[in-house]
């Protein structure tokens, strides 16, 4: 058990669904998995990110994979991206703000 907590970006990709190139009723399916699952988590158009405990991030993403081969899917390919941080505690919606603040001091400058 890993008592780490983590940030995780995912891009879920349902593969040979044997239907048009579009996935977005899997993808609402997993977006329901990953609103029970009582993890922080945004979803933007190229995947989702989860922040948690490490194992229960993980375990959801086992999660998702399960899910969509119950619907019938053969091969789900997953991209992953994964940080951690043990100096202090910052969420994946702190980091966007910090850069976001970053961007109203430039931009307040350049209106001088």
């Amino acid at each position: 058990m890993t008592l780490l907590k983590c940030s995780a970006d995912f891009c879920l990709i349902p593969m040979g669904t044997g239907e048009s190139a579009s996935v977005s009723k899997y993808i609402a399916e997993v977006q329901v998995l990953i609103r029970s699952s009582g993890l922080k988590y945004a979803m933007h158009s190229a995947g989702t990110t989860v922040e948690g405990p490490w194992d229960e991030v993980m375990g959801l993403i086992g999660k998702a994979h399960e899910l969509i081969h119950s619907l019938g899917v053969p091969r789900v390919q997953t991209d992953i991206r994964v940080g951690t941080r043990t100096d202090k505690k910052q969420s994946f919606t702190d980091k966007v703000t910090v850069v976001e603040n970053i961007l109203k001091e430039k931009d307040a400058a350049a209106s001088v």
